[in-house]
């Protein structure tokens, strides 16, 4: 390595290994003390009740008392009823850093791991000899597909619908994920980088986070590409800024998120006006949505309120339960844990949940790369393919020797 990415993401084994790491602070985990695995229209639910089930049998000392330190599970969760499996899982080692503070979590039901290998010989291997080709659909036929949507819109059927595709990569021997792990944590530092059960990815977009009492949630909705001059890049960023279809699309992700939450929010703060956010390879229109617990979501945990979120507008569309139809039956392809939420969850219900994007699945010496676009009734889908091969462009990268 010629980099040197934190002494966290640093200490992720090749196997087993779990990550939620920004700017140098999160976790990274390894071994498994317990699985939660879930399908279904129920997948949220049945993985809380039986979370719950965990923390309730457990004994914890936690000496730190911040959110995340004590017992907690990571997770990965599909995106869609059906098909795909949702997963959290407790591993038997967590290491935390947060605010200045560190510390070592040790969960097991009988002898604990000894900590991971960190000779030369288990240092991350780039992968050998890539080879990329389409996934599910060619760019010319999610072209097609982009147009259909939009002439739905046109018709009526919803106001917006994001469409995804898929990359598929390939190498000559078994992927290791901690070599596009550290690239990502390297490049993306103001992004949340995650690795659970082969997903693995950097993304921008914070579904939830609950933090005794206190809910934000960033929503990110209309992009534009980066070209590496500044001042170019900077007149890009006021047309954005300012870009009827962007905004448009933006108000839709916005109102989603804040319609969820107000249920169990006794007072929100929703700003007026996105921010632009600045990413090394493209744009986004962003807004912090905020809010306090109320008494009507006592109770509630970081799990349930990403689930009452998920999915927002930002990764499916307006109306939600219209646009998540007409994905199952234009984008051709099974969309897996990708756009659905990911992250991590403690014991007395605090936790993060981002929303797995700029992300891949690793199986064996293959991995499948995802992005995906908003669609609205004024989308061009020469403009909108460009956008994707945009946000295929970090993983892509990351993958790279």
């Amino acid at each position: 390595m010629t980099v040197d990415p934190g002494p966290l993401l640093s200490l992720v084994p090749e196997q087993q290994s779990l990550a939620w790491l920004r700017r140098g602070e999160g976790f990274v985990g390894w071994g498994e003390a317990a699985r939660i695995e879930t399908s279904g229209p129920g997948r949220f639910a049945d993985a809380q009740a039986a979370w719950d089930r965990i923390c309730a049998s457990a004994v914890v000392r936690d000496e730190v008392d911040v959110p995340g330190s004590g017992l907690v599970a990571f997770g990965s969760f599909a995106f869609a009823d059906e098909p795909g499996a949702s997963v959290l899982i407790v591993p038997e080692v967590v290491v935390g850093h947060r605010a200045g503070t560190w510390w070592v979590t040790t969960i097991s039901r009988a002898a604990l791991p000894g900590p991971p290998d960190l000779t030369p010989e288990s240092l991350p291997r780039p992968p050998e000899e890539l080879i990329f080709h389409d996934g599910a659909l060619s760019g010319a036929e999610w072209e097609l597909a982009v147009a259909e949507a939009v002439r739905r819109i046109g018709d009526g059927e919803v106001e917006k619908v994001v469409l995804a595709r898929d990359l598929v990569v390939a190498a000559t021997e078994d992927i290791d994920v901690r070599w596009p792990l550290h690239q990502l944590a390297v490049r993306y530092r103001s992004c949340w980088t995650f690795h659970v059960a082969g997903l693995f990815g950097a993304t921008p977009e914070m579904l939830l986070r609950r933090e005794r009492g206190l809910v934000t949630s960033r929503v990110l909705a209309g992009t534009i590409r980066r070209t590496g001059d500044d001042q170019h890049d900077l007149a890009l960023a006021g047309s954005l800024a300012r870009s009827s279809k962007d905004l448009e699309e933006h108000e839709f992700a916005v109102r989603s998120v804040a319609r969820s939450l107000t249920p169990y929010c006794s007072s929100m703060n929703v700003p007026e006006t996105p921010f632009v956010m600045h990413l090394p390879n493209v744009m986004h229109l962003a807004t912090d949505v905020t809010g306090v617990v109320g008494e009507q979501g006592q109770g509630t945990t970081a799990l349930d309120l990403a689930a009452a979120l998920h999915p927002t507008a930002a990764v499916g569309g307006t109306p939600t339960d219209d646009a998540v139809k007409l994905i199952a039956e234009i984008e051709r392809m099974p969309r897996g844990r990708y756009a659905g939420p990911v992250g991590w969850t403690d014991a007395h219900g605090d936790g993060e949940w981002g929303i797995a994007l700029r992300c891949a699945e690793i199986s064996g010496n293959q991995a499948r790369l995802f992005a995906g676009c908003g669609i609205v009734a004024s989308s061009d889908p020469e403009v909108e393919l460009a956008e994707s091969q945009a946000k295929l462009v970090p993983v892509r990268d990351a993958l790279e020797p």
